[in-house]
Parts: structure tokens; sequence; C-alpha cells
């Protein structure tokens, strides 16, 4: 029985937080058996990407208080427009992913996209799939209205609760 180092999960560890951030992942969980000497279970995430909306939402205020004394007319329309676009979930309409997983906009490649930006959709029509663990998930349209943009590219991996499009 051979006694195995802590330093060796630690370089596990700290290669998985590796593998996290060149992929662009939010969470990684791991669970590594030994022989004889149990297992070690390892769940890696990063919280970053939450705190950084808060600074940019943050931060157009800011810039709106000096602005706001030489022109506050041509002023306010700009720093709302930029903070509708850098945060589409907060848009009325959107549509987020309910899962982790790769987002594809055709039924299979080479196919005709589910929708496209200016398509009327019903309730319950399948607006794309999102792929996760070799299943394909249909994901509905939660209202009926125009699809007004479409926010992630055929394939792109996207996370719970990224915004997939949206329909007004």
């Amino acid at each position: 029985m051979t006694k195995r180092s802590h330093e060796d999960d630690v370089e596990f560890i700290k290669a998985l937080a590796e593998v996290l951030s060149e992929n662009d992942l939010s969470e990684l969980q791991v669970k590594r058996d030994y022989a004889d000497e149990g297992s070690l279970n390892v769940r890696v995430s990063r919280m970053a990407p939450a705190a950084t909306p808060t600074v940019a939402i943050a931060a157009p205020p800011a810039a709106v208080a000096p602005a706001a004394s030489p022109a506050p007319t041509a002023a306010a329309p700009a720093p709302a427009q930029a903070v509708e676009t850098d945060d589409p979930a907060a848009l009325p309409g959107a549509v987020t992913s309910p899962m982790v997983g790769t987002a594809y906009l055709s039924p299979e490649p080479g196919a005709a996209a589910f929708v496209k930006v200016g398509d009327t959709v019903d309730e319950g029509q399948t607006l794309l799939i999102v792929e996760a663990m070799k299943t394909m998930n249909q994901i509905p349209s939660p209202t009926s209205g125009t699809v007004k943009r479409i926010l992630v590219e055929d394939g792109a991996p996207v996370e719970f609760g990224a915004p997939l499009m949206v329909i007004e």
C-alpha cells in the first residue's frame, strides 16, 4: 500500500483550475478514485464573472454624473443603451438557457435554422437545441412574438442562465 502525497492532489487541482480557465468554464467537478485509499472529490468554480457585470453596470452611472452637467438630455440615453447591450439577459423577452451545453440553431448540420431574426414564433415553438451530455434538448419559445436578436452562434457553448435570444 503506497502512501500518496497531498502534493499530487494539489497539482491535480491546479491542473483542473487551468482547464476551467482555458475553456472559459464556470464550474468543473471531478471524482478521482484511488485503489485502496479512497477517493478525492473536487469541485472547482469561479465567481469572478458574477462580479464583473455588477462592476460594468455600476460604471455607467459614474460616467453619467459628470456628463450630465453640460448636456443632461444627450447623456442620459447613451448609458441606457450601453447597459442594454452589456446584459441582454436583462432585456424583456430574453430567452435564457435552462442548462449548460452546446447551442445548435438547426436540427442537424446543413439544415435551415429553426428561427432567424424577424421570424414570428408561437409559444412552445422550438427556437434551438441545447446539447447536454449527448442529449438534444429542444428549447421552446416561452411566449409568442417576433425574434429580435439571436445572441448565440451555432455550435457555441452556453451556460445555465445565459441569454440565447430576445423575443418581443
